[in-house]
């Protein structure tokens, strides 16, 4: 029989089908509101399907087994079993602690989601080895929270392998699909003649009053049209062919009013109150049904009313999903019921709602419970931590104990990247009651997944939050606002005020080099606290802390103290710990200032595979501003490797991602890659007033921290346009700062600025000074000193004298993949009398970022397993990537390979 109304959205699926047995393996989430047929579409097109040439595994998620941990992928992965003796022990135990617990061998907590999603992904690899596999999953919208942390990584990660997830998705439901980017195919009412069809094929024969009221009623929705005519039919038998209308108590309607049975008292009240005010706000009818039941009622009672789909609530508002369900639940009640809840509604529309808020008191047992999370953390479960505070909230009568824990909870699971989770436990926490501070709170708490940058932020009222919390003795909550309050001061407004008082509070509260404490002082007054913040981050580069979330934040500290080559460092060794932990937030970030400092440092071979894992975690942790911040950085790396195109395009969309969050450094950092896109094709003025908006106060790029990296590339650019004289004003601000901060970036800048700015009489002496400075780590910075100083030389005709540093710029630029530099270098050369060959081609280029990732790896000795745990692959997936990989590069084996990247240049 063929599918009605749906011929289009059949094609969609089988052609998915399709690519996945072919090897392109992909997500589908087919949308839409209850009833509306995406069961049995699925159902459909699976029944079309020939069974032996596909695994076809389900999972079917209820709102009863929502609260049993990885209940759906437990479902999802019982047939295929027996393939789990093919991964690595600790993959293996994992699945085994998660999808089937009693055959674990202790009785440790269930594992974090993130090691339990690679597994997933390897045994899904290894079972479509033999025959491709297609996911289905229904009702994606009601998975445990554990599961669903599981499945969309997945999904995420199916390009490579011959796998096919299909699900379906509740319109308007917030779950985990809302931020995981992957493709949706909507299903919509159906069309007038394909609704006609269906009634049509449901009772033939219907008179046509009663097939109008019908279809008018249905109003395109499969569900209510077939229950509607075979009711109809039903209840006229032949005389449908003349009967007008339907029966006044429809059987839909009494299907409804049996599930509404189900329902808890408190649940029924609020539906029969929005039922008779048509609706209303959450307040208002948790309001009125508290006045009538002479009870506490929250607005977790219409959880089950939500999950049964029976009501929708956005924005705080209540709404039946079908008139037939209002009618349901008006018809259930009796008429003492109809009057209590009549008088009460009109009685507070009359007054206006008020919602009783109970004074709260504290609680013993935070402090136990947070300890217990914070033990969860350490074993590498933020999510585990995660469910052990929520679960924590249930219990007990204290609306404060019961808030401070679900905010705890949204906090940390920030940085899980989950910002569904994220939502779902601000909205708990809200249900209650909060204190001004908590709503204060949990206002910034969802602002972080736009990197610590909230659109509307109250800065006053952040620093406020943080003093009153610091005045509680939570000194660690306290440096955690501020570090929000000083990045929206010092990236958005540039408020030196606010910045001023964040700077104070943080040194007051800084525990002997508290790192957090230090990123704030790096931003919010790097100048005044530039030395300390530096002898600090120095200590911890020579005492390292072994700590992930530590050495992120010591990088994020770096990088805004001008230490670029620190940043590097500390961001590097975070990545490991991060990953393993699950907290995919900070490890977008840390890959961020790890792609950003490797691009001023100009480190094709760290920036470009980190700028691309920090931008697919950025999109997949829904951060925005790093996600800017990495388009940035590539276009830094793109102009700097002749890719002007690239480099344009890029830049572009960071100033557009960076403007729409004013985003200050990632517009300075797109400006200075346009910049020098200009000034490699001789635009030099343009170049130049690129290059001057970062020091421009009026410009929406102004950022004091362009001192520390856009020096240089002013005074090149203002002495090769001859406008010398215009950037002193600048470098004389920079001598100011230098006074007192001794940031390495600032300080290199300066000495080149001092040497190209100079009269003869003492260019060559600062020249030298400039060349003297330990440059170890800045091998960009000490090349572009010796090409100035070879220029300086030709121009003053010491051509011979010239050559020297001329050919070690070139070989330096060559080495780093600068091509426009080494291009200039060898210009200088050729002009001096000697000829200088082209440069040989890196073999890295060739390869795209995650491939550049891979070989990197594969030159480092680790395996194919050990890659994929890093990337958050499967390990045939990394597989099919090396087979690419070593015919671009002329190699057959890994350790070929490994050779000719480390003799690439």
């Amino acid at each position: 029989m063929p599918f009605i109304g749906r011929d289009g959205h059949v094609a969609i699926l089988r052609d998915a089908i399709d690519r996945g047995r072919a090897g392109s393996g992909g997500a589908l989430l087919v949308t839409g509101e209850p009833g509306i047929g995406k069961s049995a579409l699925l159902e459909h097109v699976l029944g079309s399907l020939d069974g032996g040439q596909l695994r076809v595994l389900t999972a079917v998620a209820t709102e009863r087994s929502a609260r049993q941990p990885f209940a759906a992928l437990a479902e999802l992965l019982r047939p295929v079993h027996a393939f789990e003796d093919r991964l690595p022990p600790g993959q293996r135990e994992v699945l085994r602690r998660c999808v089937a617990p009693h055959e674990a061998e202790d009785a440790d907590p269930l594992p974090d989601t993130f090691p339990v999603a690679l597994a997933t992904l390897n045994l899904l690899a290894e079972a479509a080895a033999s025959l491709p596999v297609l996911l289905v999953v229904e009702n994606l919208h009601w998975l445990d929270p554990a599961s669903a942390a599981v499945v969309p990584f997945v999904a995420r990660r199916l390009a490579s392998e011959p796998i096919v997830l299909l699900a379906t998705v509740r319109e308007g439901f917030r779950g985990p699909a809302d931020d995981a980017g992957l493709p949706t195919l909507p299903l919509e009412p159906l069309a007038a003649p394909d609704a006609a069809a269906l009634v049509d094929a449901q009772a033939p024969g219907l008179s046509p009053a009663l097939r109008e009221r019908i279809l008018a009623e249905g109003a395109g929705h499969p569900l209510v049209l077939t229950k509607l005519t075979r009711v109809a039919r039903d209840a006229y038998g032949e005389a449908a062919a003349s009967a007008a209308a339907l029966p006044p108590v429809t059987r839909v309607e009494s299907a409804f009013r049996a599930r509404l049975t189900g329902l808890p008292p408190h649940t029924r009240l609020l539906l029969l109150i929005a039922a008779v005010h048509r609706g209303g706000t959450v307040p208002e009818l948790v309001e009125a049904a508290q006045l009538i039941a002479g009870d506490t009622v929250h607005p977790d009672d219409l959880a089950p009313a939500v999950r049964g789909r029976l009501i929708t609530v956005h924005g705080g508002e209540v709404r039946f999903r079908h008139s037939v369900i209002r009618a349901a639940v008006l018809s259930g009640a009796g008429a003492d019921e109809h009057r209590s809840v009549r008088a009460t509604v009109a009685r507070l529309l009359s007054e206006g709602p008020r919602i009783p808020a109970p004074e709260p008191a504290p609680d013993d047992d935070v402090d136990a419970v947070l300890k217990a999370a914070a033990g969860h953390t350490e074993r590498g479960g933020v999510l585990a931590a995660v469910a052990a505070l929520e679960d924590a909230a249930q219990f007990g009568d204290c609306p404060e104990r019961r808030a401070e824990l679900l905010l705890r909870a949204a906090d940390l699971a920030v940085e899980s990247g989950r910002r569904d989770e994220v939502a779902r436990l601000l909205d708990r926490a809200g249900a209650g009651p909060l204190s001004a501070r908590q709503r204060a709170r949990a206002a910034w708490t969802a602002a972080r997944f736009h990197d610590d940058v909230p659109e509307g932020t109250d800065v006053v009222t952040l620093i406020a939050l943080a003093e009153g919390v610091a005045a509680d003795g939570d000194g660690a909550l306290a440096l955690r606002i501020l570090w929000t309050a000083a990045l929206h001061c010092v990236w958005v407004d540039g408020d030196h005020t606010a910045a001023g008082r964040v700077a104070a509070l943080a040194a007051r509260l800084e525990p002997a080099g508290e790192p957090l404490a230090l990123a704030v002082l790096a931003c919010a007054a790097p100048v005044e606290h530039g030395a300390h913040v530096l002898a600090r981050l120095r200590h911890w580069a020579a005492h390292p802390s072994g700590d992930a979330v530590t050495d992120q934040t010591l990088g994020t500290a770096a990088v805004l103290a001008g230490a670029f080559e620190l940043a590097a460092s500390f961001s590097a060794a975070a990545l490991n710990g991060l990953r393993a932990q699950g907290r995919l937030g900070l490890l977008a970030k840390a890959l961020t200032v790890r792609a950003w400092s490797a691009a001023l440092l100009c480190d094709p071979t760290v920036a470009v595979p980190s700028a691309d894992a920090a931008l697919r975690l950025a999109e997949e942790t829904s951060q925005p501003v790093l996600r800017a911040t990495t388009r940035a950085a590539q276009a830094l790396i793109a102009a700097l490797g002749g890719r002007f195109a690239e480099a344009e395009e890029l830049a572009t969309e960071a100033i557009g991602l960076g403007g729409a969050h004013r985003a200050r450094p990632v517009l300075t950092t797109a400006h200075l890659a346009l910049a020098q896109v200009a000034a490699a094709q001789d635009c030099l003025d343009g170049a130049l007033d690129r290059l001057r908006q970062p020091h421009d106060p009026a410009s929406p790029a102004f950022h004091p921290s362009a001192l520390h990296y856009g020096l240089m590339d002013l005074v090149d650019v203002a002495l090769r346009a001859h406008r010398a004289e215009e950037v002193r004003e600048v470098v004389a601000r920079a001598e100011q700062v230098a006074a007192v901060h001794p940031s390495p970036a600032l300080h290199i800048g300066l000495r080149f600025a001092r040497a190209v700015l100079a009269d003869d009489t003492d260019a060559e002496r600062l020249f030298a000074e400039a060349l003297a400075a330990d440059l170890t780590r800045w091998p960009f910075a000490r090349a572009r000193t010796q090409l100035a100083y070879g220029e300086w030389l030709r121009r003053g005709r010491r051509d011979t004298l010239a050559r020297t540093p001329l050919r070690a710029a070139r070989d330096a630029f060559d080495a780093l993949g600068a091509v426009t530099f080494a291009e200039r270098a060898r210009r200088e050369l050729r002009a001096s009398g000697e000829a200088s060959a082209e440069a040989v081609p890196d073999v890295r280029e060739l390869l795209s970022p995650q491939e550049l990732q891979i070989a990197l790896m594969v030159a480092e000795g680790l395996t194919n397993r050990e890659i994929g745990e890093r990337l958050y692959l499967s390990h045939r997936t990394v597989s099919s990537h090396l087979h690419r990989i070593f015919p671009k590069l002329g190699v057959t084996s890994r350790t070929a390979l490994g050779r000719l990247l480390r003799s690439s240049p």
